[in-house]
């Protein structure tokens, strides 16, 4: 009779029944809030508390299930859910990562901390503004130079050549990297930082790139790649698994025995 009685439910009340027979385990998010529309008052951290058996495994469950329940009013960044935007790249328990792949933690006696990511001006609560970091990026010509191929033939690339901008490409310019990069957080102005100078790497061992010798020029100077102290933050918090301090290891190497 059970049996029969639940087949006419759906999925979701399914989970909704599930949840409610469970004893509740609410966990607290304190998440960093300041609005431009009131610049007098100072940064706060804000409280929600959320049941995790209503709730979803990632932390951008638990913001999204805030905002459209507890405060409208919440901002932030996120599209695809899936890793590959970077759109919503925060700080996190103290570690920059993006809140779609970030698991709650399921121990509900401890509070999660939420941030921007730091370092960087704040539009708007946990939204930082990336201008700067694109305009760096922009400055590396992140594009293929080359002639255009003879009677329009394909630009061919051998296998081997491809394989060498595998851990390079899959780069989603989430910022995580560079905002966890101490001289990064002084020197931004003219210092590139991690992910910006492995995508320059990424187009000086392109095989059917002409302008290598202009892309060195453009770092041969103090600031724009020197200020890497090989600290590692960078390779520690990438949520893509990257390794962005070997490429600049790589770009050091090859302007040193060029």
């Amino acid at each position: 009779m059970l049996s029969t009685q639940l087949k006419n439910f759906s999925k979701t009340q399914l989970r909704t029944l599930a949840s409610a027979a469970k004893s509740p385990r609410v966990k607290t998010f304190k998440i960093y809030r300041w609005s431009p529309d009131t610049p007098e008052q100072k940064p706060y951290m804000k409280e929600y508390k959320i049941d995790l058996n209503e709730c979803g495994p990632m932390v951008l469950d638990a913001i999204l299930k805030i905002k459209n329940e507890q405060d409208a009013t919440l901002t932030f960044r996120r599209s695809c859910r899936e890793g590959i935007c970077g759109s919503c790249a925060m700080n996190i328990g103290g570690r920059n990562t993006l809140a779609c792949l970030c698991k709650i933690d399921q121990d509900h006696t401890k509070e999660t901390k939420i941030y921007p990511l730091p370092h960087m001006y704040v539009v708007r609560d946990l939204v930082p503004d990336l201008t700067h970091f694109y305009k760096q990026y922009k400055s590396i010509e992140p594009y293929l130079q080359a002639p255009a191929p003879k009677d329009g033939k394909e630009n061919y690339q051998s296998v081997e050549d491809r394989k060498k901008l595998d851990g390079l490409y899959e780069c989603i310019l989430c910022a995580c990297c560079s905002t966890s990069c101490p001289s990064y957080w002084w020197n931004q102005q003219q210092y590139l930082g991690p992910a910006v100078l492995m995508q320059a790497y990424r187009w000086l061992i392109d095989s059917r790139d002409h302008a290598s010798k202009k892309r060195k020029e453009m770092l041969q100077n103090s600031m724009s790649l020197y200020r890497c102290h090989t600290i590692m933050n960078c390779a520690r918090t990438c949520p893509k698994g990257l390794n962005p301090g070997k490429a600049i290891a790589e770009i050091k190497k090859q302007l040193a025995f060029d």
